[in-house]
C-alpha cells in the first residue's frame, strides 16, 4: 500500500464561546483564544489517501481528483466566519479538533465509491505549532 498526501490552505474566523456560559466562564476556559469579536487563522489542510498502486495509471489516486475534493471541502470554510456562515459549526464549537473531523467527514464522504481507497488520515494546521489529526 502506498499513501498519497496533499495539502491544501484556506482561511477562516472563528470564535470560542458558549453561549450557555458566563463571559467569565468564556474567558477562564478558552483564556487567550476567547475574544468577544472572534479571531482568524490561515489553515492547512492535509489529506492522507492510502491505495494500491493502479497498474494502468501508476497512482493510487488521480491528483486532480483529490485537488477537487480538498478544494470543495475548503471552499465550505474559506473567508468565513465559521459560528454564523457553517451551518455545522452554529451548533458545534469550530475548535481545530472539531474542524478537522469536519473536514473528515466530507472528504470520507467523496471516497465511498473508491473501496480499493482508505482515507488514512485528516490533519488540520492552525498554526505551525497546534494541529489536530482525524484517523476516522
Amino acid at each position: 500500500m502506498i499513501t498519497l498526501s496533499r495539502k491544501i490552505h484556506f482561511s477562516s474566523g472563528h470564535k470560542y464561546h458558549n453561549p450557555n456560559w458566563s463571559d467569565q466562564k468564556n474567558k477562564d476556559t478558552f483564556g487567550s483564544s476567547y475574544s468577544e469579536h472572534g479571531h482568524g487563522h490561515n489553515y492547512t489542510l492535509e489529506a492522507e489517501v492510502t491505495g494500491p498502486i493502479d497498474a494502468e495509471t501508476g497512482m493510487v489516486m488521480n491528483l486532480a481528483d483529490l485537488d477537487a475534493i480538498l478544494t470543495e471541502v475548503t471552499d465550505l470554510l474559506d473567508h468565513k466566519f465559521l459560528n454564523t456562515d457553517v451551518e455545522h459549526f452554529k451548533s458545534n464549537m469550530p475548535t481545530t479538533e472539531n474542524i478537522v473531523k469536519f473536514c473528515y467527514d466530507h472528504i470520507i464522504n467523496h471516497l465511498k465509491n473508491s473501496p480499493e481507497l482508505k482515507l488514512h488520515k485528516v490533519r488540520l494546521y492552525e498554526s505551525t505549532d497546534l494541529w489536530a489529526d482525524y484517523y476516522g
